[in-house]
């Protein structure tokens, strides 16, 4: 069953038959639900998850236990930091947590190590995801830097629309503040200005976007 998930959902990988068998042999496929953390800030590397179905938010802590989005890990991903992180011995600096139900398979992190001494393909996997992450993190940064807040607000709106492929948000005024790292009276008055400018309309505990 693995074998065929890796086929599918990361092709790239599974071009290197040897690789592919090696992922094979020594992963496991589990299933996650919502809300569970996969990556704990300040704890070594236990595996590397590869996300089949499901969504992943990958957030930086500060010492106050205060949160901010970083980026998502999505159906054909990897957690880029968790692979760095390992290759350097290092504690992580995230936290990740299952957004949506997640199917996903696991790599042990010393088998993971060995992997990527013996195959630059898996390396490869790595460096393109982490410009990928990279670019998103950039982007981030320019919109907090040189945008305004309800610009940064309706793109988050629209990537998690996006996301779980509905125009309809449940997430609450104070879970966007805690990923965005601003308040959950700022998020509110920036939602009531963006249904006054048109892009969505609040409902009672929904956000609904406008085409």
């Amino acid at each position: 069953m693995i074998n065929t998930i890796v086929e599918q959902h990361f092709p790239y990988l599974a071009e290197n038959i040897e690789l592919k068998e090696e992922i094979v042999q020594v992963s496991s496929l589990v299933q996650i639900e919502k809300g569970n953390v996969i990556l704990k800030s300040g704890t070594y590397i236990k595996v590397i998850p590869f996300l089949v179905s499901g969504l992943v938010k990958v957030f930086k802590e500060d010492e106050t236990g205060a949160e901010v989005l970083l980026y998502y890990i999505e159906p054909g991903e990897s957690c880029v930091m968790s692979m760095t992180t390992l290759v350097k011995d290092e504690i992580s600096k995230v936290k990740a947590v299952v957004e949506k139900d997640a199917e996903m398979v696991l790599i042990p992190a010393g088998k993971a190590l060995d992997i990527a001494r013996n195959y630059p393909k898996w390396n490869e996997f790595f460096y393109d995801l982490f410009n990928l992450k990279f670019d998103e993190l950039l982007h981030m940064v320019e919109v907090l830097t040189f945008s305004n807040k309800d610009r940064l607000l309706l793109e988050y709106l629209q990537k998690e629309s996006s996301l779980h492929n509905s125009k309809e948000i449940k997430n609450t005024h104070q879970q966007i503040a805690k990923e965005l790292g601003s308040s959950r009276e700022v998020i509110s008055r920036l939602l009531k200005k963006l249904e006054l400018e048109g892009h969505l309309f609040l409902k009672h505990g929904t956000i609904q976007l406008r085409d």
